[in-house]
This record gives structure tokens, C-alpha cells and sequence, in this order.
């Protein structure tokens, strides 16, 4: 798997990036469901807990990739920048730090998704896939 994220980094920060949004959309969702259908029982399994750990190395690795080989000179300072904003908004929540909307999350994984699709279209090299 890492070496299909070293081939096509951009695909792969979409897809990490979507899903991300999707499993914080999802997991409010499946809490109502859960604390409907169980009284009393509020806690996600484990491995729910963690996927956010696993976008965030998967969108890591795409980062990285992606900036190492783009032609756009704007495309790796915003990358990193859309990431590590990613990140700290996570670990935030996963601690909570500081109360902030989850709407805030949703847009920068999403920006990131929209970088990693802006430079997949448009990041043009003098060389053979140094954008793919």
C-alpha cells in the first residue's frame, strides 16, 4: 500500500482525506444510533477511535510525496500547512483542548482533498512522473 501511495500521492490524499470527512460525519450519526439502541453505552469501539490516526498517516505519506514532486511553487507550503492544521484540529478534538466547531475540521480535510485534486490536474514537469 505504501508504495501505490508513493505512485499516485494525489489520488491517494483525496481518498484519505474524503473518507476522513465521511468518518467525522459518520461518527456523530453512529453515536445517535448507538445510544438509541443501547442505554447508557456512549463509547465508540477502539477501532473507531483510530481511523483518524490512519487517514492522518495515509494523508501524511500522500503530503509528503505529492510536495516532494509538485511543479506548483504554492503547492507545498500549502499542503503541509492544510495538514498539520489537520492534525492539530484531530489531536484537539481527540483531547479536548480547545472547544471548536467541528465544521472547522470538515473544511480543512476537505481543502486538503481539493489541493491534492487542483495539483493531480494541474502540476505540469519537464520530467516523466514527477506528478504522479
Amino acid at each position: 500500500m505504501v508504495k501505490s501511495i508513493l505512485q499516485k500521492p494525489d489520488t491517494f490524499g483525496v481518498l484519505a482525506s474524503t473518507l476522513c470527512v465521511i468518518h467525522c460525519v459518520m461518527t456523530p450519526l453512529i453515536f445517535i444510533a448507538h445510544t438509541s439502541c443501547i442505554n447508557g453505552c456512549e463509547v465508540a469501539p477502539s477501532w473507531w477511535r483510530y481511523l483518524d490516526y490512519v487517514f492522518l498517516i495515509i494523508s501524511f505519506l500522500a503530503v509528503r510525496q505529492s510536495a516532494k514532486n509538485t511543479s506548483l511553487n504554492f503547492m507545498k507550503p500549502s499542503l503541509w500547512i492544510s495538514w498539520v492544521t489537520l492534525c492539530a484540529l484531530i489531536i484537539n478534538e481527540k483531547n479536548q483542548l480547545v472547544s471548536l466547531p467541528e465544521i472547522i475540521t470538515y473544511i480543512v480535510a476537505l481543502l486538503l482533498a481539493a489541493l491534492h485534486i487542483y495539483n493531480r490536474k494541474f502540476c505540469r514537469c519537464k520530467i516523466d512522473n514527477c506528478c504522479s
